[in-house]
């Protein structure tokens, strides 16, 4: 009886974007938890070594892979098809379509992917050059990997009807489940088969994240079989609306694994620490950006099928309002407590005091295009949810080209000009730090987001004629709220710094802590003093969230 009950819940429906993104948040706390707790196995175990810039450099033709095919079966893609075959209440068609969907990718993906494993060898050697001395390793764990997308990309084929119904924790579940995987490869496949056991651990979490899913998705009336029947036409429509969604996807991947190469021909360990700081960053954008872009996603694809402009644009604007209320004191908060952050969460074992220097400044650059990249989610999604692939296609190249030239040219700057080098170290507080380079990189990448977010808010307000008078009161009452919670916190750091020993674990993160929650609730009170709309809503759902577990 108590599995039944745990089912139930599981597989429950979530109705509305406050429920769902507040639904979404909790469970993606607990993964982006466990993500953590990864990393800092991680780097506990090696630090900022060649062990974990083999291991994320194998990610990279892997993760290139899941964004070209398993995108074509994303729910950002099929759900506007599957809707409109749906409408008149027969899920025939729309089941059709998904198998179709679902044999395509089936037979593309393991043709290329058997293609792929026998010119690993030729790739690896061509596009890390940095990593000569170690090609079998990373030949043998870029193989493993393959396995991912595979079981990635049938998990994002039923997240589509995962999310059409609604169970919004059954896809909040599944990245959960795929980090356990990870984690066990760490704990318990490492010691048995070296760093092979780190990509058989991530295999298994893929295989996780798309087991959870099949309980609720056999017994649903969408559940996509194996076909041969295809209807070129249908294919056709599909791929003319996925391919550039898929390109565009992955021109942002290409973005990373070109600046994954580039570090490796860096000193040893700038993979690690640009890896380990674009995950610290992942944790809020996941938590706040994804969430919101997730939950809005089928209800603006819904309502623009139905022509409801004006509601399409209401519930824009409400996503766009909150991630901006979310994002902007949260990057006044990371970056006075980046050190703090990074000390608690990876300072352990090899993890050095130097790594821990790159890492916090790192990580402070990319934050500063937290909000960028949240928005860019919604707006993205946004423009997918009309029928607009295009568009962000351009954009994404456009931004990739910014991000690509701006790191080749300042890491020529900074290796032929030593007084910029030394300016720039000083800015970012790690002078004398060896490897200081890296940090190049994740300057680039925000400054392209940067971009990126202007483009985007000027076509999005062109293609669906989004009004935008409401955005500078809100951006200025957020940046106003951002910098009294970031002085308060900042503040706090200095009065607690001679009551509390921050040589230990302990005191780091108890001073971090303390000081945290003096920013979020200095934050929290800027903002209703500021009358922030935002602040009520969220208030006002949380009470109606409350009250219905009450019942």
């Amino acid at each position: 009886m108590e599995m039944m009950k745990i089912f139930k819940i599981i597989y429950r429906e979530i109705n509305g974007l406050h429920q769902a993104v507040y639904v979404l948040a909790l469970f993606t706390v607990g993964s982006q938890l466990l993500a953590l707790v990864r990393d800092r196995l991680l780097a506990n175990k090696f630090g900022a070594e060649i062990e974990v810039d083999l291991y994320y450099a194998a990610f990279q033709i892997p993760n290139l892979m899941f964004v070209l095919f398993a995108s074509t079966l994303s729910v950002y893609v099929l759900i506007p098809f599957v809707t409109q075959r749906m409408n008149g209440g027969d899920a025939s068609r729309a089941k059709v379509l998904l198998s179709r969907m679902f044999s395509l990718f089936l037979f593309a993906y393991t043709i290329i992917a058997f293609l792929l494993f026998l010119g690993t060898p030729y790739l690896v050697k061509s596009l890390f050059l940095g990593f000569s001395e170690h090609n079998e390793t990373l030949i043998l764990l870029t193989r493993i990997l393959l396995l991912q997308p595979l079981f990635l990309g049938i998990s994002s084929l039923y997240g589509v009807i995962i999310q059409l119904q609604k169970r919004f924790i059954i896809h909040a579940l599944s990245p959960l489940i795929y980090n356990i995987g990870i984690i066990a490869g760490i704990l318990f496949f490492f010691p048995l088969f070296g760093l092979p056991g780190l990509a058989i651990g991530v295999v298994l979490g893929a295989a996780g994240h798309l087991l959870i899913q099949i309980p609720f998705v056999y017994k649903n009336e969408l559940a996509p079989v194996l076909t041969t029947n295809v209807d070129r036409s249908e294919i056709k429509s599909v791929l003319k609306t996925s391919v550039p969604r898929a390109i565009t996807l992955s021109i942002n991947q290409s973005v990373f694994f070109a600046m994954v190469a580039i570090a490796s021909t860096m000193t040893v360990g700038s993979v690690a620490v640009f890896q380990l700081a674009l995950n610290l960053n992942s944790a809020p954008l996941i938590i706040i950006g994804a969430s919101y872009s997730v939950a809005a996603f089928p209800i603006l694809a819904k309502l623009y099928s139905r022509r409801k402009l004006k509601e399409f644009r209401l519930q824009l604007i409400t996503a766009l309002r909150h991630i901006i209320f979310w994002t902007v004191p949260a990057i006044g908060l990371l970056i006075v407590l980046r050190a703090h952050i990074v000390r608690v969460i990876l300072g352990s074992g090899e993890f050095d005091w130097s790594d821990t220097r790159l890492t916090a400044a790192a990580l402070a650059l990319f934050t500063i295009s937290l909000t960028a990249q949240a928005v860019d989610l919604l707006l993205v999604r946004a423009f997918y949810a009309g029928g607009d692939t295009r568009t962000p296609f351009f954009i994404s190249l456009a931004s990739a080209v910014v991000a690509l030239a701006v790191a080749l040219f300042f890491y020529q700057l900074y290796a032929n000009l030593p007084g910029l080098a030394t300016t720039f170290t000083n800015l970012m507080r790690v002078e004398s730090v060896t490897g200081a380079e890296v940090l190049i990189l994740p300057f680039s990448y925000a400054l392209s987001l940067c971009f990126k977010l202007l483009v985007l808010l000027f076509c999005i307000r062109r293609r669906f004629q989004l009004p935008f008078g409401w955005l500078r009161i809100h951006l200025t009452r957020a940046f106003c709220s951002a910098l009294s919670g970031a002085l308060a916190a900042y503040f706090t750091l200095r009065l607690l710094s001679g009551f509390i020993d921050i040589n230990t674990l302990l005191g780091v993160f108890t001073q971090g802590f303390i000081a945290g929650v003096a920013g979020i609730i200095v934050t929290g009170l800027s903002y209703y003093l500021t009358g922030a709309p935002e602040f009520t809503e969220v208030c006002q759902s949380f009470r109606l969230r409350l009250g219905r577990v009450g019942n």
